[in-house]
C-alpha cells in the first residue's frame, strides 16, 4: 500500500476526458496515445458534465497483433492542463470501457463496481457489471487502498483487460464499492491502473505489465512514456508498451538502476538553481518517478530555496494580497457605510451570493485533492479581508494601517497543499533548475517548471515545485512527476530493473 500518493490523483486540476479508440503498430508496440485540450471556460463547464463514450476494438484472442499505421490503431489518453493524463481500457467479454489513470506510483488495476451503492462517485461513473462478462471469474478477497486523495475500499474479480488491442487474460483487478474522497467524485477518470512494482500492490495482484510479461503479449520487458507539454499540439503524449517510440526523444536515454523495488524509485544526487547546489542533497537522495503526479514534490528545504529563487508565493497568499490591494477600501468604505458584513464581498463581486450564505462562482479547479480554487480563493479572501478590516474599524484605527495590517495577515496565510504562483511575466528571468541523475544533470528551463492556467480569460503560473516531507530511513525523497516526465522522455524497464531519461523531442 502506497504511504502517500501525490495522485495527478496529486494532481492538480483534474476536470474530464474525452477518449478515442486505438491499438499498436507494425513495429510490435503497443502505443497509447494522448490528445491534449486547452483550458478555457467552455472546456470546464463541458468537461464537469459530459465524457464522449466510445466502443474499444473487439477482445480479440489474447495474442499480440499485427499492427497498423492508421489512425484507428491509436488508444488516445486525453491530458488537461499539463496535470492529468488519462486513457481508456475495457474489462470484461464483450470489454466494458473505462477511463483510467495510467500510475506509475502505484500497482492495482481498480474500477466502480456494479456493487457500489453508498458512494456517489460511482454514481458518476462507469461501473463493471461481473454478469456482462462471459470471461469474469469470481475472486470476492475484499481490500482498501488509502491514496494521498482518499481511500477506495472493494473486492477482488479476474476478468479480461483490453489495452489497446492486447487482450491480458485472467487479470486481478479491484471493483471498489467505497470511494471515499471528493477526488473521486470530480475527477472525470473512472479508476487508476498502477504501473508499480508487485511490491506495493495490494492483495498481491500483479500489476499489468507482469501479466503481459507472463503472457508474452509485448516484444520487450518495458514501457515507455512521452507527455507533450506544448498546449498547442493536439497530441498530448504517448504511452508505449513493450518498447520507445524514437520520435520522441533525442540522444539516447540514461539509465539508472531501480534501489527499492515497490516504487520505480533510484537514486539521485543534488537539484541545482542557476547552476548553484542547494546543498541538502549534496549526499544523495531517494526520488521515485511518478506518472500519476502532475508536479515535481521534493523536501521542504529545497522546494523554498526554489521558490525563493522564481519569487513562488502561496495561492492563498496571492490571493489575499490581490484582494487587498484591487478591493480593500471598496471593502473599508462599505463596512463605514454599515454594509452588513455578509453582504460586502457579493457586492463587490467577488462572491454569489444565495440569500444566506455566501458561495462561490461555478468553475471548478482543483490542486491536490480537488478542493476548489480560483473565483473560490478570492471570494475567500474577500471574507477574510472583512473580518480582519471590521476588527481593525473597532480599534479606529487609520485607513493605511488597516490595509497594512491585512496585508501582513495575507502574508501569513499557509497553502494547505503546498502549491505556489508566480509571476507569470518573470518566467524569462527566472534560473533554470536542474537535477543530478547518474552523474549527469536534467536540466528544467523555466518554461518546463511554471505550469500555466488559463482560468476565466486570466492566465495563472503555478511553480512546479511543492513541498512533500518525507523521512529517513525512507527520505529524503524526491517524486518526479509529469512536469519531469514531460521534459524527459522515460523508459521503465522492468526486465532490467532500471529507469531510462532521455530529452523529448
Amino acid at each position: 500500500m502506497r504511504p502517500m500518493h501525490l495522485l495527478g490523483v496529486t494532481c492538480l486540476w483534474i476536470l474530464s476526458c474525452a477518449l478515442l479508440l486505438g491499438g499498436a503498430c507494425s513495429d510490435g508496440l503497443l502505443r497509447i496515445n494522448l490528445s491534449k485540450k486547452r483550458l478555457n471556460k467552455e472546456t470546464l463547464t463541458a468537461a464537469k458534465s459530459a465524457r464522449q463514450e466510445t466502443n474499444l476494438l473487439r477482445p480479440g484472442d489474447g495474442s499480440r497483433h499485427s499492427l497498423g499505421l492508421s489512425d484507428d490503431d491509436i488508444v488516445p489518453l486525453d491530458n488537461f492542463l499539463d496535470t492529468e493524463y488519462f486513457g481508456e481500457i475495457g474489462v470484461g467479454t464483450p470489454p466494458q470501457n473505462f477511463t483510467v489513470i495510467f500510475d506509475t506510483g502505484s500497482s492495482n488495476l481498480w474500477v466502480p463496481s456494479s456493487k457500489c451503492y453508498f458512494s456517489i462517485a460511482c454514481y458518476l461513473h462507469h461501473k463493471y457489471k461481473s454478469t456482462k462478462s462471459t470471461t469474469y471469474k469470481k475472486n470476492g478477497e475484499t481490500c482498501t487502498i488509502s491514496y494521498g486523495s482518499g481511500s477506495i475500499a472493494g473486492f477482488f474479480s479476474e476478468d479480461s483487460v483490453l489495452v489497446g488491442e492486447l487482450v491480458v487474460k485472467n487479470q486481478k483487478f479491484i471493483e471498489t464499492t467505497r470511494e471515499a474522497s471528493p477526488t473521486f467524485i470530480i475527477g472525470k477518470f473512472d479508476g487508476i491502473l498502477g504501473l508499480g512494482f508487485p511490491e506495493i500492490s495490494v492483495g498481491s495482484a500483479p500489476p499489468i505489465w507482469q501479466s503481459m510479461q507472463e503472457q508474452k503479449l509485448i516484444e520487450k520487458d518495458i514501457f515507455s512514456f512521452w507527455l507533450n507539454r506544448d498546449p498547442d499540439a493536439s497530441a498530448g503524449g504517448e504511452l508505449v508498451f513493450g518498447g520507445v517510440d524514437k520520435k520522441h526523444y533525442k540522444g539516447k536515454h540514461t539509465y539508472v538502476p531501480v534501489t527499492r523495488k515497490g516504487y520505480w524509485q533510484f537514486d539521485m544526487g543534488d537539484l541545482l538553481i542557476g547552476g548553484d547546489s542547494t546543498g541538502f542533497c549534496a549526499g544523495g537522495c531517494a526520488a521515485i518517478v511518478d506518472s500519476g503526479t502532475s508536479l515535481l514534490a521534493g523536501p521542504t528545504t529545497i522546494v523554498a530555496q526554489v521558490n525563493h529563487a522564481i519569487g513562488a508565493e502561496g495561492i492563498i497568499s496571492t490571493e489575499c494580497k490581490e484582494v487587498v490591494r484591487e478591493y480593500g477600501e471598496m471593502i473599508l468604505e462599505l463596512l463605514v457605510a454599515q454594509t452588513r458584513p455578509q453582504k460586502v464581498c457579493s457586492q463587490i463581486g467577488l462572491c454569489v451570493f444565495d440569500g444566506s450564505h455566501s458561495v462561490s462562482n461555478q468553475i471548478e479547479s482543483v490542486v491536490d485533492k480537488k478542493a476548489k480554487r480560483g473565483s473560490d480563493l478570492l471570494c475567500t479572501a474577500c471574507e477574510m479581508t472583512v473580518v480582519w478590516i471590521q476588527n481593525q474599524l473597532r480599534k479606529k484605527q487609520t485607513k493605511e494601517l488597516i490595509l497594512d495590517y491585512a496585508n501582513q495577515l495575507c502574508e501569513r496565510l499557509p497553502s494547505p497543499n503546498g502549491e505556489s504562483t508566480v509571476d507569470c511575466h518573470q518566467i524569462s528571468e527566472m534560473p533554470d533548475l536542474a537535477f543530478t541523475i547518474a552523474n549527469k544533470t536534467f536540466t528544467l528551463t523555466p518554461e518546463q517548471y511554471v505550469v500555466k492556467l488559463e482560468q476565466s480569460g486570466q492566465t495563472i503560473c503555478i511553480s512546479g515545485f511543492m513541498a512533500f516531507n518525507v523521512p529517513p530511513p525512507r527520505g529524503p525523497l524526491w517524486i518526479l512527476g509529469d512536469v519531469f516526465m514531460g521534459a524527459y522522455h522515460t523508459v521503465f524497464d522492468f526486465g532490467e530493473s532500471r529507469i531510462g531519461f532521455a530529452k523529448s523531442a
